[in-house]
């Protein structure tokens, strides 16, 4: 029946729309959302009832079909670049490109996913996310108890650490500074025994290891787990985020990281509050076209009175 269909296509029209708020709500709820990445909604047109089709020749005529509503086609997120702005925290890590930084829950060893680098080092020098998720990378056996005067050689993929202080030989080491360069390389300055003048006796400048990025060849089948942080899947196809070097150095990456920047969320909350205007408007005429078809089935009913 006509009129049952036009509720129909109502109902579906207030669900779709419906969802378009949620993500719009969503959008502009995280608009302050470290490494943040907005999504969209897109929806399509429901199955079409025909009641006569094309026909060609000199009477011929066009198909006459009624649809019965919308739905939603897809939700995604926009992985366009967000603004770095600058912090000078030296744990604050922006990534400028596609990358992303790896974290491992310390929990279930399952590897995470994030563009918020709003890390933090706690007092064994571990740099962590601010769920206390290990940064993944590449790094020289640095522990507590290292030779600093034999060179380090040999890395390996594991939670990043900057021991806060080093003991080598008789002498103990302090952690003085560290820097990560765009290739998310750590360099750390440690001083050995300090003078009563305040002058270093020793001072050791050492490479920690290396922040690596991956990249994803389809970042919109990643499933967001809350707390900034993404899982990936099958759909993904994970990337290593590095170009060849030449042996025996720390690789390039394709996407850059910069020390003491964020990256802010790539929320346009201009363009939220359009789309949530015609969003909710589009809502109303879902309930209305719900109200009108309810009234006239009333009449419906009581014509039989």
């Amino acid at each position: 029946m006509a009129i049952s269909n036009s509720l129909n296509s109502g109902v579906t029209a207030v669900k779709a729309f419906g969802k378009s708020l949620d993500v719009i709500g969503d959008n502009i709820a995280n608009v302050n959302t470290t490494g943040f990445k907005g999504s969209r909604v897109t929806n399509q047109d429901n199955f079409s009832q025909t009641f006569e089709r094309s026909t060609v020749g000199p009477n011929g005529s066009n198909s006459m079909q009624i649809g019965s509503g919308a739905s939603v086609a897809s939700i995604s997120q926009s992985f366009t670049q967000g603004v770095l702005s600058t912090t000078g925290g030296p744990t604050d890590l922006g990534i400028a490109g596609k990358g992303f930084f790896q974290v491992k829950n310390p929990s279930t060893a399952e590897t995470l996913y994030t563009r918020a680098g709003d890390f933090i080092l706690d007092n064994q020098g571990s740099l962590l996310t601010n769920d206390a998720y290990n940064v993944q990378g590449q790094q020289y056996g640095v522990t507590e108890n290292t030779n600093l005067d034999t060179p380090l050689t040999t890395l390996s993929s594991s939670n990043l650490k900057i021991p806060p202080k080093i003991t080598s030989g008789t002498n103990t080491y302090t952690l003085q500074s560290f820097g990560i360069d765009n290739n998310g390389v750590i360099k750390a300055t440690y001083n050995g025994v300090v003078t009563t003048s305040g002058l270093a006796v020793d001072q050791k400048n050492i490479t920690i290891g290396q922040v690596t990025l991956v990249e994803f060849g389809n970042p919109n089948a990643l499933e967001k787990v809350g707390g900034n942080l993404l899982k990936s899947n099958a759909a993904t196809g994970i990337i290593p985020a590095i170009v060849p070097t030449v042996p025996g150095t720390f690789p390039s990456q394709t996407s850059q990281i910069k020390q003491g920047t964020l990256e802010l969320s790539n929320v346009d909350l201009t363009k939220e509050f359009s789309d949530l205007i015609v969003a909710q408007r589009s809502f109303q005429a879902g309930s209305r076209i719900i109200t009108v078809s309810d009234s006239v089935l009333e009449e419906v009913v009581n014509l039989k009175r």
